[in-house]
Formats: structure tokens, C-alpha cells, sequence
């Protein structure tokens, strides 16, 4: 095939992809993969199967309502839930209606906050360019289906948290900096790690934001659950229970699920160095059944941590170097920007399983649009893809060795580098400009 012909099948292709049909084609190809996504669940449910982690969020949300404990130990030495407070109050109002009906409800959220985020990547990413190619639409959500799929497989709320996110990214565009901040206090207030985007709000002097967020998650964390849980002292003290079993890291690993924290499907920083540089057993197992290991050194505790501050450090310094100034900035880097925050935030994280990561839906969603402005796919992307889809011929030997955690790593230090040289160049037309008008 040649060039010109490719070109024009290509052409084909895009224009009936982009064509009214096309869109509903798409639309209608979304419900009905949705639907199998929903309907999954909700046949195990009625089957009396196995409900993963499906128990765990009903079973809050009902102790809630019968006034129980949240935390509590359960034939060990850990939580059946692990989320904030909040999170419980929030599944309580589901579970009344039943296990498949809680089941329904949150496949159905799911399915609002996959369309949401579809929607705001193509957005985000498109800029002030009109209307998104349709391209937009499918190509990230194609990349991370198997992720997308985990969420409503197990019951989890990561694409809930990328519609809140991003969501609040589109409301600092727009300078709704009070709605920006309301809406990571939501996603904190489900899952705790999105709070720490207040560094990010803080650096670029989003104020008004940052107090949303404080004041919203105060609301939702002390306030909300008081009249539900018997007053402050109960919420105090459920919030106290939750920090004191989550917010701790020791040899062991992290928080309320210290063996898996360090096995191979753990993808955060945390999990990948302490799996490669210390002497872990990555499956967690139980005799008989014989450990395994993938360490390429054996290294002290301490150390790993040194090492695990200065990657992060590094992160940030090389985020902070790609960022422009506020005079620099466009729709264009803005999304950048942001797509560099979340990938920053997935690898920083100190628990990050495969369905996190369909949080790529977004970063994914800036490179295609890049590739096709510069007609070009960049090489760092297609790299980034290939470390991905190792977990499919080797979906354990891949995540032993932290392939979720590099592909985000190649993906970070692309789009920072595009970012980078996006922002000298357009210190350069600036200073040309300048010097046009002042000759």
C-alpha cells in the first residue's frame, strides 16, 4: 500500500468515524458494552456468587444504617473497609435497596462516570479546537478497556474518581475554582489519595479552590456523618479509627493490607521498589505453597525509602521545570498539565491495582490529540503502550516488575518533555513579538 493510498483510506475512515452516523455507531457500541459491564455483576448477584469487593461496600453502607461499627476486625489483623468515613455514608443510602439493587446502582454510576469522563478527556484534550474528532472518544477508552472492565468487575470506584477530577479540571479552565475544589473533596472523601492534588491547587495559587476542598472534606468527613453516626464523638472516633489502621507504612507494607500492598499487582512506586529492591515474596503466600521473589538486590528498608522519596522528588522537580508560567499557559498545555498531575498521582500513590489505571484515559486522550495535530505518533508513546501490553502475555510476570508503573513512568517523561518544549516555544514567539514591536 502506498503512501497516497493510505492516506486516503485513512481519510475514509475519519470522515465516516466523524459523520453523524459514525457518532451514533460509537454511542450505540458504548451502551451496549456498558450493558454486558453492568449486567456481569448483577448475574453473579443473583446466582448468590461470589460479589468481591461488592461485599465489602454493601456491608458498610449497611452497618451504617443499623448504627454498627465501620471498622472493625474480621478473622485477622485488618479492615474489611479500608475508605474514608464519608465513603460508608455515601453506600449507605444504596444498600437499602437490597445487594442487587446496591449492585445496580453503583454499575450504573459507573457507567454515568465512564461516559463523563469520555467526554471531558475529549474535551480537555481538544481545547478550544470546537468539536472533539470522534477519534477522541474511542481511542483512550479502547487503551484502558481491561481497566475500565476491573472497575465494574470488582466494584470499584476509579472511574468515579476520573469523572470528579476531571471535572475539577474543567472547572479551573473555566474558573470555577469553588467547584473545582467541592469536587476533589468528593473523590478524596471516597478514595483519600486525590487530596493530595492540594499541592498542585497551592502551587498555581488556586485559592479559592484550595479553601473548597479544605472545607468541603471538612463537611463531608466531620459534619455530614454526625447526625447519622450519634453525634462528633462517633464520627471523631470513626475517623480516627480509619487514619490510625490506613495512614501507616512499615517493612510489612501499607495500611490495612500490608502483604498485598507489596505483591505484583501493586503498580505504585511503594510496591514496585520494595518488590525490586528487598527480598519480598510477591504473590503473599501461605505454606505449603513456596514463595517467589523478583528482587534484583536485597536492600535495607530505610534505604528503599531514601530512594523512593528521591524518585518522587525528582517527579515533582521535573513537573515544576515542564510547567509554564501563568502568561505561557493555553488550553493546550493546561491539559498536559493536568494529564502529567494524574500520572503523577497514579505512580505516587502508595496503593495503584490495574483498575486505577484507567485513569490513563486521559493522558491518553492528550497524546492522541497531539499525534494528530503533528500528524505523528511519538515514540515515547508507543513505548509507553508496549510496556502496557506486556500484562497480556505475562499478566503476572509483566506486573512483577512493575509494567503499569514504567509505561506511566515513559508516559510522564514524554508528555513533560512535550510540555517543556511547548513552553520555550512559546517563550520564544513572545519574546520575537516583543521585539518586532518594540524595533
Amino acid at each position: 500500500m502506498t503512501n497516497s493510498t493510505a492516506k486516503t483510506w485513512w481519510a475514509a475512515i475519519d470522515r465516516r468515524v466523524n459523520s453523524p452516523a459514525g457518532i451514533r455507531l460509537l454511542t450505540s457500541i458504548f451502551i451496549g458494552i456498558a450493558f454486558v459491564f453492568s449486567v456481569l455483576p448483577l448475574l453473579r448477584c443473583l446466582r448468590g456468587q461470589n460479589m468481591i469487593d461488592y461485599r465489602a461496600w454493601y456491608e458498610a453502607g449497611r452497618n451504617v444504617l443499623a448504627g454498627n461499627e465501620i471498622y472493625f476486625l474480621r478473622g485477622s489483623s485488618e479492615y474489611d473497609f479500608i475508605y474514608p468515613p464519608a465513603c460508608a455514608l455515601f453506600l449507605a443510602v444504596a444498600s437499602v435497596l437490597g445487594q442487587c439493587g446496591f449492585i445496580l446502582v453503583l454499575v450504573a454510576i459507573n457507567t454515568i462516570a465512564w461516559f463523563v469522563s469520555a467526554r471531558l478527556s475529549a474535551r480537555l484534550a481538544n481545547g478550544e479546537r470546537g468539536q472533539p474528532n470522534a477519534w477522541l472518544y474511542l481511542i483512550p477508552s479502547f487503551l484502558v478497556m481491561v481497566s475500565i472492565w476491573s472497575n465494574y468487575h470488582l466494584g470499584q470506584p476509579s472511574l468515579v474518581l476520573l469523572a470528579l477530577m476531571l471535572g475539577a479540571f474543567a472547572s479551573l479552565r473555566t474558573k470555577r475554582e469553588l467547584f473545582a475544589g467541592t469536587l476533589i473533596a468528593l473523590a478524596a472523601a471516597i478514595k483519600a489519595f486525590p487530596v493530595v492534588a492540594i499541592v498542585y491547587l497551592v502551587y498555581r495559587r488556586y485559592w479559592k479552590a484550595v479553601a473548597s476542598l479544605v472545607l468541603t472534606l471538612t463537611f463531608l468527613l466531620l459534619v455530614l456523618p454526625a447526625p447519622f453516626r450519634g453525634g462528633f464523638d462517633r464520627t471523631w472516633r470513626d475517623l480516627e479509627k480509619w487514619s490510625t489502621g490506613m495512614l501507616k507504612y512499615d517493612a510489612r507494607g501499607v495500611g490495612q493490607r500490608p502483604g498485598r500492598s507489596q505483591t505484583w499487582k501493586n503498580q505504585s512506586i511503594v510496591g514496585v521498589t520494595n518488590r525490586l529492591l528487598r527480598h519480598i515474596d510477591i504473590d503473599d503466600t501461605r505454606p505449603p505453597d513456596p514463595p517467589i521473589y523478583v528482587n534484583i538486590t536485597e536492600m535495607k528498608f530505610s534505604t528503599v525509602n531514601a530512594i523512593i522519596v528521591g524518585v518522587a522528588l525528582a517527579l515533582g522537580i521535573v513537573f515544576l521545570v515542564a510547567m509554564p508560567p501563568r502568561q505561557l499557559r493555553t488550553s493546550e498545555t493546561d491539559a498536559a498539565e493536568f494529564a502529567l498531575l494524574l500520572l503523577m498521582m497514579l505512580m505516587l500513590t502508595p496503593l495503584s491495582y490495574s483498575y486505577l489505571f484507567s485513569w490513563l484515559m486521559f493522558p491518553f486522550a492528550v497524546v492522541a490529540q497531539r499525534s494528530f495535530t503533528r500528524k505523528a505518533i511519538p515514540w515515547w508513546a508507543i513505548a509507553a503502550f508496549a510496556v502496557f501490553l506486556l500484562a497480556a502475555p505475562f499478566p503476572r510476570g509483566a506486573q512483577a516488575y512493575g509494567n503499569f508503573f514504567f509505561g506511566a513512568l515513559i508516559l510522564f517523561a514524554g508528555l513533560a518533555t512535550e510540555l517543556w518544549r511547548d513552553k520555550h516555544a512559546r517563550r520564544a514567539i513572545n519574546n520575537a513579538v516583543s521585539s518586532a514591536l518594540s524595533s
